[in-house]
């Protein structure tokens, strides 16, 4: 076993309990991204609007894919409403 694939067994476990904790918290999650956002957006004056949306939009994307790994259909998570 080479050292990449025990490093890969050893975070195993960890990255299972971050899914529960995404899973569980998904939304609280949602919106501390928000309110940040909204506070740079609002520090930066405006400036960076584009970029911070994106990203958060992006942040949010990776969280839903964590979140929903384990539903029916794969990784891709339910459509945003």
């Amino acid at each position: 076993m080479g050292l990449l694939d025990n490093l890969k067994a050893k975070l195993a476990p960890a990255k299972d309990k971050v899914g529960d904790l995404a899973q569980k918290h998904e939304g609280r999650i949602g919106e501390g991204l928000d309110k940040v956002a909204k506070v740079v957006d609002s520090k930066t004056h405006g400036k960076y609007s584009d970029r911070i949306t994106s990203s958060t939009d992006k942040a949010k994307g990776a969280l839903g894919k964590v979140a929903h790994k384990d539903a029916p259909g794969g990784p891709t998570p339910p459509a945003a409403s």
